[in-house]
């Protein structure tokens, strides 16, 4: 301990010294006792009955956190400042506690940062003595479960630097206990601290990539309406480009860093979407959407900040290399959409940010690569793969860590992401303490691969996961904007660092198909997927060639063959089958909106008619190059036409109407027919389902014709009969029936009596206009 001090350039002094050796001599007579008393005497203590059995003892009881470093790479004349917290997880108090810094010995390189990040706990004589004297917190009392915080603040030239490097320090709690009443470190938490006070001659070029890459939110449905407002699956997507969300944060740390910015397309287009208007689905319909604004805001944000960057653009929608690779690359029609996705990725990004864009990078998940994936990543006309060094592994002896551009056969760079680099952040960076020990690491890795022993300049990418969380992002920033002084790094574009001279000896033979990771292959989507995709575009290849407008519905429906491959699948393997089940089944829907309408059986009666059938079309848009087939499946009994048994008429129909097709037939024999109807496309692809329907044929012979021309000629005679007679009797009625007054002036009452038929009767109201005819049009009664 005393020679880390000594290397510290903090010198003991000679009373300090005996002190030391004096305890020394103590501390070492138990250990005496116990190897001449033999092995009865080594025999450990039992625990206290009262600890538990699972409570954090010795160097573990106490938590050390550390929330800040600052500087986080500090420079001559600089006051290192450490803050942080320390919780008691043990059951008893801790008393005279004091909290210390300590420094140890400069690393020797980036292994062994590795090393010193892996220790845990406290080893006496391993780890370095505290600074003590005034840059220590003493706590009187730190009580079990309660947490405390502190801060300690030490010149840098009290820290006992030495030559530039990496330094690790640490800051512990000692204390005591009631079982344990003596001095002892309770806890300790270890971190990096890079120190360069001299200026370098030559900095390693760091390339940092910012990726913006979202799951997919739109679905294949739009809207009716000329603009097709599209239909969002969800409006989680606002979430994240709100204020303080993932996407707003990754634009707003990155637009102050000098990143490279890679972009997938279906994001800028899908936010687009949004600022222009969109809707989201809820159960079965739609509401509008609410965060145009939001989108238009982040959009804004976006275009200012890549203004003078460098942008790359991944494949529409981020598409799965490596599952295309391994799954889909047999299934025919894969590979056309990935050129497909390739093709509009740099129109989709020119557009909307008003940038050109690189589209010459390939990015597999991982940077994971194998032959397999090298081939489909190219075939879209990608030259570089960015790869990472954990799977394209040094294999020749270096001892440095080489050039990211790697030349690997038929004009293809890969560009070898540093793996150490990339996945500095992937963990839970949400607590204080986690990202100042991943940001402290990072610049240590930085500053140790620059040390290293070589004369070259040498050019570095780092690849961090696609969909970097908010702490992650936050992170990530503070390191970088750490290098912003470019005491050992400088920022480098990714075209130029893919054209940087390659280092000779570094490996650039890719790694066979059985060393791809297995549990990146078992994230894969699997074969079935690909086939389901495959069926989908059938089905619009299908029904494309019937529409006026095809646009409406390819453009869409392509896009979401596109999302149906993509990496933010991974992991999810349910939510992608949902998703490509979606599209096929909205596709489904609209293809049956051009229809049969059902016909019930008919009856056809003589030697000819017509017979109809309906074709309906509910979508908002016209068809055409349809054509209506007309079968009979007994061409002896009813033919159609001159052709026989098959009759065929082309079809066109606005959107939102019907249109009745009729077709001749003549009868031979009577009977039933059974008839097909079936729409085709122009080329003899049958569209839709056929229907059937039964015609019975009833044909009339002239003498039956005859029979019935008669009966109906007699009938109409009859009629006439019965009117002349019936009005024949209406007359006679308005005549008083043919009676004449008696010499009494009495009118009889047509029966032959010359009053009442009986004394209470009374008599019939006659008066003498009553002998009148009725006049015309008027209802007579009988």
């Amino acid at each position: 301990m005393a020679e880390a001090a000594d290397n510290q350039g903090i010198g003991p002094s000679p009373a300090r010294r005996w002190l030391r050796r004096t305890a020394a001599s103590i501390a070492g007579a138990p250990l005496l006792v116990a190897l001449l008393a033999g092995p009865a005497a080594a025999a450990a203590p039992a625990a206290p009955a009262d600890v538990p059995a699972k409570a954090p003892s010795g160097s573990e009881t106490v938590k050390v956190s550390l929330n800040t470093v600052a500087p986080s790479a500090p420079t001559k004349g600089d006051t290192l400042t450490v803050a942080g917290t320390v919780t008691n997880r043990g059951k008893a108090t801790i008393t005279d506690a004091r909290v210390d810094l300590r420094v140890g010995q400069r690393l020797a390189g980036r292994t062994s940062i590795d090393d010193a990040a892996k220790r845990s706990g406290y080893v006496p004589g391993n780890d370095p003595a505290p600074l003590g004297g005034k840059y220590t917190v003493k706590l009187p009392k730190l009580p079990s479960g309660i947490s405390q915080d502190f801060e300690l603040s030490v010149p840098v030239g009290k820290l006992g630097l030495g030559d530039d490097g990496v330094y690790p320090i640490g800051v512990s709690l000692s204390g005591q206990t009631s079982r344990a009443q003596y001095d002892q470190v309770l806890g300790i938490q270890r971190t990096f601290l890079p120190w360069q006070e001299e200026e370098r001659d030559s900095r390693t070029k760091i390339t940092y990539l910012w990726p913006l890459i979202a799951s997919a939110h739109v679905t294949a449905e739009t809207g009716t309406d000329d603009e097709q407002t599209p239909v969002f699956a969800d409006d989680t997507l606002a979430g994240e480009l709100a204020p303080g969300g993932r996407l707003e944060q990754m634009v707003s740390l990155g637009s102050r860093l000098p990143v490279t910015w890679v972009i997938d397309p279906d994001l800028l287009a899908s936010v687009d979407a949004m600022a222009r208007g969109y809707r989201v689905k809820s159960g079965d319909t739609t509401v509008a959407g609410k965060n145009e604004a939001v989108a238009k805001q982040w959009l804004a944000a976006l275009e200012a900040a890549v203004t003078d960057g460098e942008v790359v653009a991944l494949p529409f929608a981020d598409p799965d290399l490596a599952a295309i690779a391994h799954r889909g690359k047999n299934v025919s029609g894969t590979l056309s959409h990935l050129q497909t996705a390739t093709d509009v990725a740099a129109s989709s990004v020119q557009t909307i940010l008003h940038v050109k864009p690189s589209t010459d990078f390939a990015w597999p998940v991982d940077g994971a690569i194998d032959p397999a994936i090298v081939d489909v990543a190219t075939s879209a006309g990608a030259h570089n793969v960015i790869a990472r060094s954990d799977s394209l592994k040094e294999t020749g002896g270096l001892l440095y860590t080489p050039t990211a551009a790697r030349p690997i056969g038929g004009g293809t760079t890969a560009v070898v992401a540093d793996a150490r680099l990339s996945t500095a952040f992937e963990g839970d960076m949400s607590k204080a303490g986690s990202s100042t020990l991943a940001v402290q690491k990072f610049l240590a890795q930085t500053l140790a691969l620059t040390d290293q022993d070589t004369d070259a300049e040498r050019s570095i990418v780092v690849a961090p996961q696609r969909m970097p969380t908010v702490a992650q992002a936050q992170s990530m920033a503070s390191a970088l904007h750490a290098l912003d002084d470019d005491r050992w790094t400088q920022p480098l574009g990714l075209v130029d660092a893919a054209e940087e001279r390659p280092d000779a000896d570094a490996t650039s033979t890719v790694p066979s198909s059985s060393r791809y990771p297995k549990k990146l292959r078992n994230q894969e989507l699997p074969t079935q997927a690909f086939q389901d995709i495959k069926s989908t575009q059938v089905s619009l290849n299908k029904f494309q060639v019937i529409l006026t407008q095809p646009e409406r519905v390819v453009t869409p429906f392509g896009n979401a063959v596109n999302r149906s491959v993509s990496t933010s699948w991974r992991g999810r393997p349910l939510e992608a089958q949902q998703y490509r089940d979606s599209v096929r089944s909205y596709l489904q829907g609209l293809a049956g909106e051009v229809q049969l309408i059902p016909k019930s059986d008919i009856t056809l009666s003589g030697r000819s008619a017509t017979i109809p059938v309906t074709v309906q079309n509910r979508l908002v848009q016209g068809v055409e190059n349809l054509v209506l087939r007309l079968k009979s499946d007994n061409a002896t009994r009813l033919k159609l036409n001159d052709d026989g048994a098959v009759a065929e008429q082309p079809i066109r129909i606005s959107g939102g109407h019907s249109q009745s097709v009729k077709f001749d037939a003549a009868a031979n024999v009577n009977g039933q027919v059974q008839m097909t109807a079936q729409l085709y496309t122009e080329d003899g692809t049958p569209y839709g389902e056929e229907m059937a329907f039964t015609v019975k044929v009833s044909e009339l012979t002239p003498t039956v014709l005859l029979v019935i021309a008669g009966g109906l000629l007699l009938l109409v005679l009859a009629g006439i009969r019965m009117y002349t007679q019936r009005k024949r009797a209406n007359a006679a009625d308005a005549d008083g029936n043919g009676d004449v007054p008696d010499g009494n002036g009495d009118v009889p009452d047509g029966n032959g009596d010359d009053g009442p038929e009986h004394p209470g009767d009374p008599a019939p109201d006659t008066g003498p206009d009553s002998r009148e005819a009725s006049g015309s049009g008027e209802k007579v009664e009988r």
